[in-house]
């Protein structure tokens, strides 16, 4: 215990336990902080479950930038949360995480996703834009609208309403994804160059190109876009 405790920062309320290539949380934690620990900052592990947060039940801040953590993440009901940083983790479907989100935190107002493939930022998916980026607000803001603040920015007026009128409908969902399975179905072997559509490629798929295409894109080639303005904050 003693040499477990010698790994954590404890200041006041405020427990950070950074940097320990933990895959999950450690037993010692929730049962010598969690009924004392209001922020917590796991940091810089590598984390993969948040299970052990059942026994932080004040918790109002949780940090977890730089880890593992994957698209099966599941967070206890924390009802005093309102700030949750999840930068540069795992995470790709953004959809199944705000709904948890809502389910289990529902004081939630500060959230970061900064780092995540579900986060279309530049800086991580440079096939994205400053449009991809909006459009994913507009549909975080839709799931939870309470948020005062999402990543870097502030949450506008502006934003809260065009979350409202049209924020279903900005899910950015990813036309690679398709294709991703495919290769992966046949073994991962490259096809030899063609400069046609990739449809056509299959012999077994008669319909070619001319398929129905289970995706909708609304990046920013898409024909729809024609019709969404995106004003500048």
């Amino acid at each position: 215990m003693a040499h477990n405790e010698a790994l954590v920062a404890l200041n006041g309320t405020q427990l950070s336990f950074i940097g320990h290539d933990c895959k999950e949380i450690p037993d010692f934690l929730g049962d010598t902080y969690g009924q004392l620990a209001k922020r917590l900052d796991l940091s810089f592990n590598q984390l993969r479950s948040l299970a052990g947060l059942k026994m932080f039940t004040e918790l109002e801040e949780l940090i977890v930038d730089n880890n593992l953590l994957e698209n099966d993440l599941q967070l206890p009901r924390l009802p005093y949360l309102h700030t949750l940083m999840l930068n540069k983790n795992q995470l790709t479907d953004i959809e199944a995480l705000l709904e948890h989100l809502a389910d289990v935190t529902p004081s939630l107002e500060y959230l970061s996703l900064l780092g995540n493939e579900a986060c279309p930022n530049q800086l991580v998916s440079p096939d994205k834009d400053e449009d991809d980026y909006q459009r994913y607000r507009y549909f975080v803001l839709y799931k939870l609208p309470k948020l005062k603040f999402l990543d870097t920015r502030k949450v506008t007026r502006k934003e809260v309403m065009e979350s409202q009128a049209r924020g279903a409908f900005m899910k950015v969902v990813k036309p690679k994804s398709e294709a991703t399975i495919r290769e992966r179905e046949r073994g991962s072997q490259p096809l030899p160059y063609t400069p046609l559509p990739q449809g056509s490629q299959d012999a077994k798929n008669h319909k070619g190109f001319f398929a129905k295409c289970r995706y909708v894109y609304y990046g920013k080639h898409s024909e729809g876009n024609r019709f969404i303005r995106n004003d500048q904050l």
